[in-house]
């Protein structure tokens, strides 16, 4: 144990790190790996993502992972075997991907690991239970370790929780460490499986509206999950089968009528409220029969709505913003034209304009807060949600 202390105090003190950063989505498309090098921490931190790629996943290993996934009652045997196979799993595709990227494991100081979500239950979902807020990713960070030889940073959700927060949104703080402008208002729009933003004032508007993330709603969940569940498909790519439809207005009054978008903020939110049977109950209210466009081009106007609702009321009548997107969201032309329209005077961009590609923006995440936890001395989390303590996230395994 002591020589991977001494190893760990030794990255610790580097002037910089290279940090493979990994995240795994509640799409299940696959995993996104970023290899980053990052010099110095806190407000200092300067990041270059050196490469990126998404991992595609196998329908058979999806179709696993569904079993257990945001469902309330499982197969606990299958859940324990998979937080094993998947540790084991992205461990591979890990040391692959270095393989062909032609770096030597030693050539890397750590490995950053999100893990597979499994179920998010801020306390608000289960508030009769007695129990409070609680998360659970799976993908055993020894196992990863063990199988790359590298030191891994993971379970970063928890000490989030612990400290006082919901596990959610964390983009809050990468998204301040690196992002943040002196004269820029920015509003930093991830559009994932669930949709959160980051606000981001400049620094004469931070005492007025001060910093802060939240949940908004679905993002892509519901959509990818109707056209997976009636066509066959992993998405509507495009948004063409939505453009193609006609928005119902009444099924869309019933699927904004949850108390989740009236809560105050911040929140988090997942696939465990909003998900298929959602979306059966709220049509068994409308009655009739929709057409799958039609369906599409509601759900569509659906996920735009929680991010349209959430910015009108945390940003009131401040105007001069900029979105910047990540995403896969960002790649539906009918949910950004949505956004668009609601916010004509606004500017909307994505983050490729800030030096971090879209699609990696959460892998990078990872990789920046791994990067605090072992050399860091604790993230400002008082900044974004009042009466919680600076903190290090993760958990760290060594390779032996």
């Amino acid at each position: 144990m002591k020589k991977h202390v001494e190893h760990l105090w030794q990255i610790a003190n580097k002037s910089e790190r290279r940090i493979v950063g990994l995240m795994s989505g509640t799409s299940l498309d696959g995993l996104d790996l970023a290899l980053c090098r990052i010099r110095g921490v806190g407000r200092q931190t300067q990041l270059v993502t050196e490469q990126f790629i998404t991992l595609p996943y196998t329908e058979t290993f999806r179709k696993e992972v569904r079993k257990v996934f945001s469902v309330k009652e499982g197969n606990i045997e299958l859940l324990v075997l998979l937080n094993t196979f998947i540790g084991k799993m992205h461990g591979k595709m890990v040391a692959d991907t270095l393989r062909q990227w032609e770096i030597s494991p030693t050539d890397i100081d750590l490995i950053a690991s999100h893990g597979q979500t499994i179920y998010h239950a801020p306390a608000f979902l289960h508030p009769d239970s007695g129990y409070e807020n609680a998360t659970l990713q799976i993908g055993d960070g020894d196992h990863l370790a063990m199988t790359t030889g590298i030191i891994t940073v993971s379970d970063f959700r928890l000490k989030h929780i612990a400290a006082g927060g919901e596990g959610a949104p964390l983009a809050v703080y990468g998204d301040y460490l690196i992002f943040s402008d002196e004269f820029e208002n920015r509003v930093m729009l991830n559009i994932g499986g669930i949709a959160n933003f980051t606000w981001l004032p400049s620094t004469a508007l931070a005492h007025q509206a001060p910093g802060f993330s939240t949940d908004v709603g679905p993002g892509n969940t519901m959509m990818d999950a109707y056209m997976q569940k009636h066509l066959g498909m992993a998405c509507d790519l495009n948004g063409e089968l939505a453009a193609s439809g006609t928005v119902h207005p009444l099924l869309l009054e019933h699927l904004l009528s949850d108390p989740f978008f009236r809560a105050s903020l911040p929140k988090t939110i997942g696939p465990e409220l909003f998900n298929l049977t959602y979306l059966e109950k709220a049509l068994g209210r409308v009655g009739g029969e929709l057409s799958h466009a039609d369906v599409m081009a509601t759900l569509n106007q659906f996920s735009a709505e929680g991010i349209i609702l959430t910015l009108k009321q945390s940003l009131g009548s401040i105007q001069n913003w900029v979105v910047y997107g990540s995403g896969g969201g960002i790649h539906n032309p009918v949910l950004m034209r949505h956004l668009k329209h609601s916010f004509p005077e606004n500017v909307f961009k994505n983050t490729n304009e800030l030096g971090v590609e879209p699609d990696a923006k959460e892998a990078v995440l990872f990789a920046l807060l791994a990067n605090e936890c072992i050399a860091g001395d604790g993230l400002g989390s008082n900044l974004f949600k009042e009466g919680m303590p600076d903190i290090s996230m993760g958990k760290i395994s060594f390779p032996g």
